[in-house]
């Protein structure tokens, strides 16, 4: 039931930081205040990565900055790395059940 609750709450953090991504370049078209570098980093490093990378492919935005160019696919590989660990977590925690 856990992993249902990370799952379901991994997958709306990176539909948010999609969005972000999307108000960002809306607002970068406008000439308006947008959303900072750091605060577009850093969700994608709190397990957003995915929805950063396709924020960043589908809206065509921040692909020619070097930093987010290579940070993205860091924070991607970072996230899944947590992932597999939490996911392992779990696994070796019901194993342990089943020998009590």
């Amino acid at each position: 039931m856990i992993e249902l609750i990370l799952f379901a709450g991994v997958t709306a953090w990176n539909i948010i930081t999609f969005s972000l991504y999307g108000i960002h370049k809306h607002k970068a078209r406008n000439k308006k205040w947008r959303i900072s570098e750091s605060a577009l980093i850093l969700c994608a490093f709190l397990m957003g990565g995915a929805g950063a990378l396709l924020g960043m492919m589908i809206f065509r935005h921040k692909t020619q900055n070097p930093k987010f160019r290579v940070l993205m696919p860091l924070a991607l590989i970072v996230n899944i790395g947590i992932a597999i660990l939490v996911w392992h977590h779990f696994e070796f925690e019901n194993v342990s059940e089943l020998w009590l």
